[in-house]
Parts: structure tokens; C-alpha cells; sequence
């Protein structure tokens, strides 16, 4: 039995978990393409252009990019206050993979779809 504080799998102790579970969410991956396509876009702009996500998920999305340094939020002084979100350089470095994973999940699309199909009527 494990002790209290104490790592029980490979996947707890992976040293890559931590960073890929930040960034491989479904709305972190939707909010980083969406800058990508978009550049300097603000809050209510992502909001429209990713209609399903709900504006305290998009700001904790935003929250965590941004502490984790892919996204940059820039204030400008005005009035009412402008502020736009905007991929990092090291935010874009991350698009090479995003769009090679997404060209792979397109080809595979069919074959992975037609698995679920037989798996679930295998039941």
C-alpha cells in the first residue's frame, strides 16, 4: 500500500503530464487555434468565435495559457480598458504540432469512427 503523499503509477509520476494536461484540453487546444487563425483577438471576440464555451471556462482557459506562458494578455489604457489575448512566441512553436495532430486525427477520422461503431454494437 502507498503512503500518504506518495506516487502510485508512471503516468502520476510522468514529467511531461503536468505540461500536456495544461495545454491538451479541448478548450485550450480550440483557444490556441483560434489565435493562431485570428492573432490579437479580445475576450469577447473568442467568446463569439468559440460560441460553446462559457465565459468563466474561456477566462480560466485564458488564465492558465497565460500562466503557463503560450498566451500573452496585453492591457491598453483606454476607456473603456481594451485588453487582447495573443499566442507567445512559444505558444506558436506549439502549432506545428497542433496542425500535424489535427492532420492525423482527419485521416483517421473514418477508421476510428468505424472502431467505436463496432465496439459499441459488440456489446
Amino acid at each position: 500500500m502507498a503512503k500518504k503523499g506518495e506516487k502510485n503509477s508512471v503516468v502520476e509520476q510522468c514529467p511531461i503530464r503536468n505540461i500536456v494536461s495544461r495545454f491538451g484540453t479541448k478548450w485550450s487546444l480550440l483557444v490556441i487555434v483560434t489565435l493562431d487563425e485570428n492573432g490579437a483577438t479580445r475576450f469577447g471576440q473568442l467568446g463569439k468565435l468559440i460560441p460553446d464555451i462559457s465565459s468563466k471556462m474561456l477566462a480560466s482557459t485564458l488564465h492558465v495559457l497565460e500562466a503557463d506562458g503560450l498566451v500573452g494578455r496585453k492591457v491598453y489604457p483606454e476607456v473603456p480598458i481594451r485588453v487582447e489575448y495573443e499566442l507567445t512566441d512559444m505558444g506558436q512553436s506549439l502549432m506545428p504540432l497542433i496542425r500535424s495532430l489535427t492532420e492525423w486525427a482527419l485521416a483517421h477520422q473514418e477508421t476510428i469512427l468505424a472502431y467505436r461503431r463496432d465496439f459499441d454494437g459488440s456489446k
